[in-house]
């Protein structure tokens, strides 16, 4: 093989071309293309407790769950008695928090008006009106204080029907991890008329998040 003529200069491997990032239309269109379900399938997914476990079972307790939730009555679940605005949201990848000792929602202001913008800037506004982040957030976590203090949380095992153990006749249901807080998005979503679930902003909240990590 006959060797290049010198040149005296040392040359520099061209770097790369980074593949082009998608356009924000083409951000929102896939995270819309989603369906709702789906979504609740991947957040079981992403337990480690759920780690292995059959797709198709999890896509059915996110439909078992989400059914739960919307089925549930407004009389039945009252607004978050005490409810403490604070920051810092975003770094916890929290919109808000139910705390039992006392029965407390903390409501993350930054990451609800970050929620708030990523829906105007993705053209979701028909599904969450102005103004609905903060109710979902809220009623979201009405439903996990009334799964803490009533029987709401055995009714949901029930639902789900997953057997821990089984002698003879007796049946002992396990807790699905992870299923009230699907049943708390699908409940947010019915009485507050949204379009989509919450689940979807909780998607698009971590997608924008994602670049901000990589620098």
């Amino acid at each position: 093989m006959t060797r290049p003529a010198a040149t005296g200069r040392t040359t520099v491997p061209a770097r790369p071309t980074a593949p082009a990032r998608p356009t924000a239309p083409a951000r929102a269109a896939a995270l819309a293309a989603v369906d709702d379900i789906e979504y609740g399938a991947r957040f079981l997914g992403s337990l480690s407790l759920h780690e292995g476990r059959d797709p198709a079972l999890l896509r059915h307790w996110a439909a078992t769950a989400a059914g739960f939730g919307a089925a549930l009555t407004p009389e039945g679940t009252p607004a978050p008695r005490r409810i403490v605005e604070r920051e810092g949201g975003l770094e916890r990848g929290l919109l808000a928090r139910y705390t039992s000792r006392p029965p407390t929602v903390e409501l993350y202001t930054d990451s609800v008006a970050a929620a708030e913008r990523l829906v105007t800037a993705h053209g979701w506004r028909e599904w969450f009106p102005a103004g609905s982040v903060r109710a979902a957030a809220l009623a979201h976590e009405s439903v996990h204080e009334r799964l803490h203090h009533g029987p709401g949380r055995a009714a949901l095992k029930e639902a789900l029907g997953h057997t821990a153990l089984r002698l003879g006749r007796l049946r002992v249901l396990a807790h699905v991890a992870g299923a009230d807080e699907l049943a708390a998005h699908a409940y947010a979503q019915s009485v507050c008329g949204l379009g989509r679930s919450p689940l979807l902003l909780s998607a698009a909240l971590a997608a924008s998040a994602a670049p901000a990590r990589e620098k």
